[in-house]
């Protein structure tokens, strides 16, 4: 089965077996093309985002702890983020956000 058929505000027409309103052609359309953003699925980076975390060096302040508690970034996703930071010289923070 394809799922039910919707059209999100910009007209495009998508299937979704669930509820999720997310629009596929439009999560494409903003993932980035360069950056530690671009290497993430489109959970991961909608949560680093709204999280406000928009830089290598914003996401040093976070520890891996507190980055699992977002909805949307999991464990396969922390690999990713290291890689990221370990090339700018970065690490996960140690003691968790307040």
């Amino acid at each position: 089965m394809r799922g039910t058929l919707k059209i999100c505000p910009k007209g495009h027409k998508f299937y979704k077996s669930s509820d999720c309103p997310t629009c596929p052609v439009c999560e494409e359309e903003r993932k980035p093309d360069t950056g530690f953003l671009s290497v993430l699925v489109a959970p991961a980076r909608r949560a680093l985002q709204t999280a406000g975390v928009k830089s290598v060096d914003q996401l040093a302040t976070w520890t891996e702890n507190d980055l699992l508690k977002l909805h949307g970034i999991g464990p396969t996703t922390i690999p990713k983020l290291k890689k990221a930071m370990k090339a700018k010289g970065y690490s996960f923070a140690k003691i968790p956000k307040k």
